[in-house]
């Protein structure tokens, strides 16, 4: 919790001017009791009806003033804690988009959802009620007692018995509450990955009629967690009214001690009424001030796990560098491979094993291989999403480690293997490929991707709404949307991870002839399944069981590469082999 203050740095103004009108509040609120006293012993006893006028307007003044400062306080805390837990937000996103997936995978989609939403309303709960509640809590104590103990020393000391039977009970709750609340914040992300995986995959459930077993599944989490929360909330409900019988039995204690000293002319009536609203107030706040003690480690646990995902180290940060150094040389290739063996976090063996390959300018270059060949995992490498354990990647001679990942990705147009559309419009999505495109650069991508025919079909052509993840166009479609979406950013090197998958083989021709002519200044690496797809590429790289089985085109493959001549037999008929 301590770590995350440093986001209040900026708003430490008005964080001051909220602490002054805190202890304000605190001595209008226990100034008043003192002001009812008086009222009553040289007003009500005396028969002064001028004194209880006179003080008793200026009580009312008092109290209202205390009510607008108590208003001011409230208001610049829920001010300050709404942007501190925006600022922690953007903080959090930001820190999301610059982790490597390896790093985002060790946290989980489920998780950091949670952490964005719950955790940091968690946290702005738990400093709002630290503020309102536990900050006044030890000054209403020490100025009450002080103020008892002016009035009697043994009703004083009756007070303090009162006090210390709440802590101990509160303290017997909180060891069997406490746990609770760990659970309880384990079992929300449970609950959020079990919810975001029956949703996300809903067409699986059906397909496979689990749609029964799912919702037994489903709610077993829910039942889990409602019936934490039901405990602590049980836990809660008994201690209350327990707190309540040891206020009101405090009163009775002080109404009867009291009333024999006033008998016996040791003190007035008006100091009795003070003194309960003293033990009120005082027991009120310890109570409160325990209660955020109780609720501390379920935000300080919410703030541990903002706090791990804010102090991630990326695994390999590289040295940006705006220059090439001596053993950079200017390469003639615009990307190459050299010797990169790359292992996922927790797998027991790589992935890739020394690949070394170039891509130049104005060529495309294939990958293709079995199953599990590692191509997909090729593609991922270039823009850094992952990190390599060994060898070096280099765009333009550059070691990639050694670019901006800004830089970096700015050079790349990336069509990943599943097509992602934003929720929003055509044209929206387009405009994520390059904010300031013009609508001529967007036709132009649009029918290079042959898609142009359909956005004009669409009775509102490029502002057609997109559903989330582009649910309401086909899997073509979305390639075809997610291809033009790169091409209009024009980049350096397009990378096509199996992103012609779901297009029928005529129009695959067709956006492979025109993407011929749209790429010639630019590098090409095609991640695809097909022989189809990839014989016409200038250079075709094999992959089995991450390793190069061979590399060239099309026809030398075919004579020197048997893993080649394995899918090319498998996919083409005679006819085609020959």
């Amino acid at each position: 919790m301590i770590r995350l203050l440093r986001f209040l740095s900026p708003y430490k103004g008005r964080a001051a001017a909220m602490l002054l009108l805190l202890f304000l509040q605190v001595l209008g609120t226990l100034y008043i009791p003192t002001l009812t006293a008086d009222i009553v012993n040289r007003g009500i006893v005396t028969g002064d009806l001028d004194h209880i006028w006179r003080v008793g307007g200026f009580m009312l003044l008092a109290a209202i003033l205390t009510a607008g400062v108590s208003v001011a306080v409230t208001y610049l805390t829920t001010w300050i804690f709404s942007i501190m837990g925006r600022d922690i937000r953007n903080a959090l996103f930001q820190k999301s988009q610059s982790l490597s997936l390896n790093e985002f995978n060790r946290f989980g989609t489920a998780s950091m959802i949670t952490r964005c939403t719950n955790d940091i309303t968690q946290i702005q709960q738990a400093y709002m009620a630290a503020i309102e509640m536990l900050l006044p809590a030890p000054v209403m104590t020490v100025a009450g007692l002080i103020l008892a103990f002016s009035k009697d020393t043994l009703l004083a000391f009756s007070i303090i018995g009162a006090m210390l039977v709440v802590c101990l009970f509160a303290f017997l709750v909180s060891r069997k509450a406490l746990p609770m609340f760990a659970r309880l914040q384990s079992l929300l992300d449970r609950f959020t990955r079990v919810l975001r995986e029956n949703l996300t995959g809903i067409r699986v459930i059906r397909a496979f009629n689990r749609s029964d077993s799912e919702k037994e599944r489903v709610d077993q989490t829910f039942t889990d967690y409602a019936e934490t929360a039901i405990r602590i909330n049980k836990i809660f409900a008994a201690m209350m009214p327990v707190i309540l019988i040891i206020m009101n039995f405090c009163t009775l204690l002080i109404i009867g001690a009291g009333g024999q000293r006033v008998a016996a002319g040791r003190m007035q009536i008006g100091d009795i009424m003070a003194l309960i609203e003293y033990a009120m107030l005082i027991l009120y706040y310890l109570i409160m001030g325990i209660m955020v003690f109780m609720i501390f480690p379920r935000a300080q646990s919410c703030a541990n796990r903002v706090s791990e995902v804010l102090s991630v180290q990326p695994e390999a940060p590289g040295t940006p560098r705006s220059h090439r150094d001596s053993n950079e040389a200017a390469s003639p290739a615009r990307l190459e491979l050299c010797n990169v063996t790359f292992q996922y976090q927790g797998a027991e063996e790589p992935v890739l094993n020394n690949i070394s390959f170039s891509a130049h300018k104005g060529q495309t270059t294939a990958i293709i291989g079995g199953t599990g060949s590692g191509k997909s995992t090729v593609a991922s490498l270039i823009p850094r999403f992952y990190d390599i354990q060994s060898g070096t990647i280099r765009i333009d001679g550059r070691n990639i480690r050694h670019m901006p990942k800004r830089e970096l990705r700015d050079k790349i147009g990336y069509v990943p293997q599943k097509a992602f559309l934003f929720s929003g419009t055509i044209l929206d999505n387009f405009l994520h490929g390059k904010k300031d495109a013009g609508m001529e650069e967007i036709r132009h991508a649009a029918q290079v991707a042959q898609i142009s025919d359909f956005i004009d079909s669409l009775e509102s052509g490029y502002q057609t709404c997109v559903s989330q993840g582009g649910s309401n166009f086909s899997g073509g479609q979305r390639q075809r949307l997610s291809i033009a979406r790169a091409l209009v950013k024009r980049p350096e090197i397009y990378i096509f991870d199996d992103s012609f998958s779901a297009l029928d083989f005529k129009t695959d021709a067709r956006l492979r002839a025109a993407l011929r002519e749209e790429v010639r200044d630019a590098a090409v690496i095609l991640v695809a399944q097909r022989i189809s797809t990839i014989m016409d590429a200038d250079q075709i790289v094999v992959l089995d069981e991450g390793r190069v089985a061979g590399t060239g085109t099309h026809r030398e493959l075919m004579e020197s590469c048997q893993v080649y001549q394995q899918i090319a037999q498998s996919q083409l008929s005679e006819e085609e082999l020959a």
